[in-house]
C-alpha cells in the first residue's frame, strides 16, 4: 500500500472517531511499521489535516471542532490528575468557587466534593454524583451542550452575574502568549468572560499539550488568570504566574 493510499485508509477511519491511538492505527495498516504510520500522520499534519497529540494519539485538524468529555478524559489523564491536586490544595473551607466545564475540572471536582465549600458550576457531570458528600452544590442553568457535558448560554451568564467567587478555574482549548486563551466557541467564551469578572481570584486549569494552541474565540488574556499546569514553560510563565510541580 502506498503512503497515499494508508493516509486515506487514515482519515477515512478519523472521519467516523473522535480520536484514534497509535496500537488503533496499527490494527487497522498492520503491514506498515509503527514508525512508517508516524511517518504517514507527521505528512498529513503538514497538510493540516490531522493533529498529532502526545500520548501517541490523532484527531481530525478542525479549530471549531470539541472532542467529547469521554474522549478527553482518556487523554492526558495523569496531567490532569496532577493539575486536579495542585488546585485543590488551594481551595480552603468556607471557600466560594466557581467549577468551569471540561475533563480537567471534572478531576478536580472529584478532589474537592468532601471539602465544606459552596461550588457554584455549570459543569453538569456535578449530576452524577450518587455518594454523600460535604460541598453544597449549586448548578446553574442554561442550555445543556451534552459534548462536553456544560450548561451555557444567555441563562447561564444570567446566573452566573448574581454570584461573587472567592477563586474560580476554569478550562480552556489552547493558550497563547499573545492571543490569550481561546475556546471552540463564543457561548463558552462568553461565560468565562462572566466568571472572570465575578471572582477574586481566578485559577486556568490546563495541560502543557495545549501550550501556544489557538482554538476560535479568546476568551480572556493570560494575565488576567493563574495558570495551573502539569509542566513549567518559561515564554508562558513571563506574561502569568504558573504553578506546576516542583
Amino acid at each position: 500500500m502506498i503512503p497515499y493510499e494508508r493516509q486515506e485508509k487514515i482519515l477515512e477511519k478519523l472521519s467516523k472517531e473522535e480520536i484514534l491511538k497509535m496500537e488503533e492505527l496499527h490494527h487497522l495498516i498492520p503491514n506498515v511499521s509503527i514508525s512508517t504510520l508516524r511517518r504517514d500522520l507527521k505528512e498529513l499534519e503538514k497538510k493540516g489535516k490531522v493533529v498529532m497529540l502526545t500520548g501517541g494519539a490523532v484527531k481530525v485538524s478542525s479549530p471549531t471542532a470539541e472532542l467529547s468529555i469521554t474522549a478527553k478524559q482518556s487523554l492526558h489523564a495523569e496531567e490532569k490528575e496532577t493539575i486536579a491536586a495542585l488546585a485543590a490544595k488551594l481551595i480552603n473551607n468556607g471557600d466560594v468557587i466557581y467549577l468551569d466545564s471540561g475533563s480537567t475540572c471534572t478531576a478536580l471536582l472529584n478532589k474537592i466534593i468532601d471539602k465544606k465549600i459552596s461550588i457554584i458550576t455549570t459543569n453538569a457531570s456535578v449530576l452524577g454524583i450518587s455518594q454523600e458528600i460535604q460541598a453544597e452544590i449549586i448548578v446553574l442553568g442554561g442550555k445543556y451542550n451534552p459534548n462536553i457535558s456544560s450548561l451555557n448560554g444567555p441563562l447561564a451568564d444570567n446566573n452566573i452575574q448574581n454570584f461573587y467567587f472567592d477563586k474560580s478555574f476554569l478550562g480552556a482549548n489552547g493558550i497563547d502568549l499573545f492571543k490569550g486563551a481561546s475556546t471552540p466557541n463564543l457561548v463558552e467564551a462568553n461565560k468565562k468572560r462572566h466568571v472572570i469578572n465575578n471572582s477574586k481570584k481566578t485559577f486556568l486549569l490546563c495541560d502543557d499539550s495545549k501550550f501556544h494552541v489557538n482554538s476560535t474565540v479568546k476568551a480572556f488574556d493570560l494575565n488576567e488568570v493563574t495558570l495551573i499546569s502539569n509542566k513549567y514553560d518559561k515564554e508562558i510563565a513571563n506574561v502569568t504566574e504558573l504553578i506546576y510541580p516542583d
